[in-house]
């Protein structure tokens, strides 16, 4: 059997549009992180503007993996998801905005480059909802395909002063309602300015490279955690302005 990415990718776009997930055939089902990564090029080109990026890592030492999120899934801290949102679940997550475009190029970025085209830093949530039927058991590559899970990015105030914060010892208090709330402490990943210079000379290359006012967000500090219908969720990182969400 062949794979053929754009087959996986339209599946991918109507189990968006349904709110069905699918199940995957053998000859659906991308073998390789390569292979992944060319379903979501293939998604992105129906869904539109890039808006942003989730980019993230197990880690200090993991290899980073990331996917583009579309402009039109980008809202405003306080909104109210609708009931296609049916996995409810979140994730605590810091992202930077940028001022400048980071194009592709044949030298490295250095981590210096990068703080300087950051315009903005923001708590935000990630809404995880999975197209996959069987996500709890899929494969790295069938993840990236699917975008890693990616359904909406929540976005808080801007963080004043980020350059200065402590982010390795910076907590977070995730509260959703009727449910304990979890705390959290770090990025897993360590340096999330790292997992950015991975993204502008890696990850978005094909994309074209990272564009000013695109939005990062690097990954959960509190696991991915799920809400009950109707439930609020509110992210707190110490010291900052909460951001929250609401699903229907």
């Amino acid at each position: 059997m062949t794979y053929e990415s754009k087959a996986l990718a339209d599946r991918l776009l109507a189990a968006r549009a349904s709110g069905e997930p699918i199940a995957l055939t053998e000859a659906e089902t991308p073998l390789t992180e390569a292979k992944g990564y060319a379903v979501q090029a293939d998604v992105t080109a129906v869904l539109g503007k890039i808006g942003g990026w989730k980019v993230g890592a197990a880690g200090p030492e993991a290899a980073p993996s990331c996917a583009p999120l579309p402009a039109s899934g980008i809202l405003p801290s306080g909104t109210t998801l609708d009931a296609r949102f049916t996995d409810r679940l979140v994730e605590s997550e810091i992202a930077f905005k940028l001022a400048a475009d980071l194009p592709p190029r044949p030298l490295p970025y250095t981590r210096a480059e990068i703080i300087a085209a950051i315009w903005s830093c923001h708590p935000v949530i990630e809404v995880v909802q999975w197209r996959l039927r069987d996500y709890a058991t899929a494969t790295n590559p069938m993840k990236l395909a699917d975008s890693v899970g990616h359904g909406a990015l929540i976005v808080g105030d801007a963080v004043p002063g980020w350059q200065d914060v402590d982010f390795p010892n910076l907590t977070v208090t995730q509260a959703i309602e009727g449910v304990e709330p979890k705390l959290g402490l770090g990025n897993p990943c360590g340096d999330m300015i790292r997992l950015i210079v991975w993204l502008a000379d890696v990850g978005a290359v094909w994309a074209g490279g990272l564009k000013a006012g695109q939005i990062i967000t690097c990954g959960s500090w509190t696991g991915c955690l799920p809400a009950p219908t109707g439930a609020g969720v509110q992210v707190t990182f110490a010291g900052q302005s909460p951001v929250s969400v609401r699903f229907s």
